[in-house]
């Protein structure tokens, strides 16, 4: 799916994502957008799109979800959007609030600084602009 341009329809549902990891280690699956409302006007800059903590190994279901999966929907006319999908590596099992990880003017470098994660393992950028079926 990573690589071109994708409308709001083909990713409304929670894609399964996976990563080299440790097994034994702990990691952050986390989706933002920095481009609400708009490239040129991101005055909601970031919106937290999907955050799982707590997450052994790469197996996504024994995570602890703090905000479920909301796929992309930009605003019509609002351009193409950039929704980027980090992974962090946890230093051990932590316990996480939702008041740390609000939907909008989320800050990825304030919520990674505050909880002190490790190293970023990887990210990946998903384009995507309204689709014509939206």
């Amino acid at each position: 799916v990573f690589g071109g341009e994708l409308t709001p329809t083909q990713v409304k549902d929670e894609p399964k994502v996976k990563w080299d990891a440790d097994p034994e280690k702990y990691y952050v699956l986390l989706m933002v957008d920095p481009d609400a409302p708009s490239r040129e006007n991101p005055i909601y800059r970031e919106i937290n799109h999907w955050l799982v903590v707590n997450v052994k190994g790469s197996d996504i279901s024994t995570g602890e979800v703090i905000t479920d999966y909301r796929g992309s929907g930009p605003p019509k006319g609002s351009g193409l959007h950039r929704y980027i999908f980090f992974i962090f590596e946890q230093k051990e099992k932590q316990t996480f609030e939702e008041s740390d990880a609000p939907r909008r003017n989320f800050s990825t470098r304030q919520f990674a600084k505050k909880i002190q994660f490790g190293k970023a393992v990887c990210w990946k950028l998903l384009p995507s602009t309204m689709g014509p079926l939206c």
